[in-house]
């Protein structure tokens, strides 16, 4: 009965069960998913916390304690808060502002950090690293040192704009309007047609993983670079494509920079500066500014998860390009 006792608690191969692999494999697992529930309800109380006071009162949202769970919950604050103010156009207006904004910028950022990528990742020039260098170097400059910059050069060519119109208008005896450059969104797409470093640098890395023996092939049938490009290294590279749509919709969707410096009027504002408006001078609506931001922020959540797969796919690859 004893030796049966004995092996019982030792095991078959005579080690306790406490020096085991499996039973260290047991507690690394045990310490590895507790950390991994606390740090995702650490992570996941902003979102609770927004939601609950999207459904409370106004009064019940300032309560002390805090009432976690509202009840009733008011679902007519979505509806108030996206619908319900007519001198707060939420939706559509602001909404179809940032969806244009959103379209061009991603087309422009797409278009030519596709094309200078391909050119730093495939092409011979002398220089190419010393300029690729300087463009890295541009990643260390903060965005707020570029804003009073920026902002002169938009004022100037408004200026510009419309002094080359008068005087064409002059010339030709037809009244031209100006292109005009502040109080319109084109200081938010424009800069986006000129590549964006670190866009250009993700790409750069995944085409130098696509094997040369596809591009030789590829010329050996005929094919010039434009097909080159859009038939066979953007086909292949959707991983990474799949993050700069990520990153260029989620810095678009939350800028709130660009629309309060550019833009003066109500009909062109955009979902961030939307958000301001709920902050007043003596009162804050908070249950009605937490339905707005939640419901601002799912579109957000929901493309993650569609392109998650391709996201971390994307990331991960795009450091493992070789030369």
């Amino acid at each position: 009965m004893a030796q049966a006792t004995v092996t019982r608690s030792t095991g078959a191969t005579g080690v306790p069960y406490y020096q085991t692999k499996q039973f260290a494999k047991l507690v690394h697992d045990i310490i590895i998913y507790t950390l991994l529930v606390v740090l995702g309800i650490i992570f996941a109380f902003p979102f609770f916390w927004m939601l609950s006071s999207a459904l409370k009162t106004n009064t019940d949202v300032l309560l002390w304690p805090p009432v976690w769970i509202p009840n009733p919950p008011q679902w007519g604050n979505f509806y108030e808060s996206l619908f319900g103010n007519s001198q707060l156009p939420f939706i559509p207006t602001f909404l179809f502002n940032t969806l244009r904004i959103e379209f061009f910028v991603i087309i422009g950022r797409f278009v030519t950090c596709v094309l200078v990528a391909y050119a730093f990742a495939r092409l011979n020039a002398p220089g190419k690293d010393f300029l690729f260098a300087v463009l890295l170097a541009t990643l260390m400059l903060p965005s707020a040192a570029l804003l009073i910059p920026k902002f002169i050069i938009f004022s100037r060519l408004d200026v510009w704009s419309v002094q080359f119109f008068e005087s064409l208008s002059r010339t030709l005896g037809i009244n031209i309007p100006p292109i005009h450059f502040i109080n319109t969104t084109l200081p938010l797409v424009l800069p986006s047609f000129f590549a964006e470093a670190y866009a250009v640098f993700l790409f750069r890395q995944f085409f130098m993983s696509i094997p040369r023996e596809l591009e030789e092939a590829f010329r050996m049938d005929g094919a010039g670079t434009p097909r080159i490009i859009f038939n066979l290294i953007v086909p292949l590279s959707m991983p990474v494509i799949a993050v700069i749509l990520v990153f260029t919709f989620k810095d678009t969707w939350n800028d709130l920079e660009g629309p309060l410096i550019y833009l003066n009027n109500l009909q062109q504002y955009t979902l961030s500066l939307g958000l301001a408006f709920f902050n007043g001078q003596f009162r804050v609506d908070m249950n009605l500014l937490m339905a707005a931001n939640f419901a601002v922020m799912l579109p957000l959540i929901a493309l993650f998860f569609v392109a998650q797969r391709l996201f971390v796919e994307g990331v991960s690859m795009s450091g493992m390009g070789g030369r």
